[in-house]
């Protein structure tokens, strides 16, 4: 009975809470990731780390993790921008212009193939035709969580796996950008080698 409980209770924590916490030692900043493994890393590369400061908003950061195949963050970080304004860029849908400000952004303007972008950033064809790019200079302040990609179901036949590539979340872009400038999207076909 005892060994039957025991085993009872095993399976029951395993199907608890994929969401885990560990302590960043060097900022004291929390970090979370998903019980699964996630690829790449929440620490920013020398041109932007000198722009970010990490910090606790652990509401922010749970709003941004997700859970595997669904899509928003395997991992992240919160940051908060220093004294000067940072230019983060999104890809959104013109046929929904409520979309423009949202809660998904990239450090670099998307170049080369959409594909490459729906792969790298966990875009299914069914949220985004990605054909709008917004660049927005965020103020100083502002609070965002830097993270790599949680893997995403788009339907029976397109699952992307989770990615290294970091993303930015921000709870509400609306309140904390300035300076915007909108482009669209074109068709430019490329050969494509045999």
């Amino acid at each position: 009975m005892k060994r039957l409980l025991l085993v009872l209770l095993s399976l029951i924590l395993s199907g608890c809470s994929s969401v885990v916490a560990t302590e960043n030692f060097s900022t004291g900043a929390a970090v979370q990731t998903t019980s699964e493994k996630c690829p790449g890393t929440v620490d920013l590369s020398a041109p932007f780390a000198a722009l970010f400061e990490p910090v606790e908003n652990e509401a922010l950061l749970e709003a941004a993790l997700g859970k595997p195949t669904e899509g928003r963050l395997c991992q992240g970080k919160v940051y908060r921008v220093k004294g000067m304004e940072v230019s983060l860029y999104r890809a959104w849908n013109s046929t929904n212009p409520n979309s423009r400000l949202g809660k998904w952004w990239a450090f670099a303007a998307p170049e080369g193939r959409t594909t490459r972008f729906r792969f790298d950033f966990e875009v299914c064809y069914q949220w985004s035709p990605l054909d709008k790019l917004t660049r927005c200079a965020f103020r100083a302040g502002t609070e965002v969580v830097v993270g790599t990609g949680q893997s995403a179901t788009c339907d029976e036949y397109l699952t992307y796996p989770a990615s290294a590539t970091q993303q930015v979340y921000i709870e509400d872009a609306s309140i904390f950008v300035s300076g915007c400038s909108d482009y669209d999207a074109f068709f430019k076909w490329e050969s494509v080698a045999d």
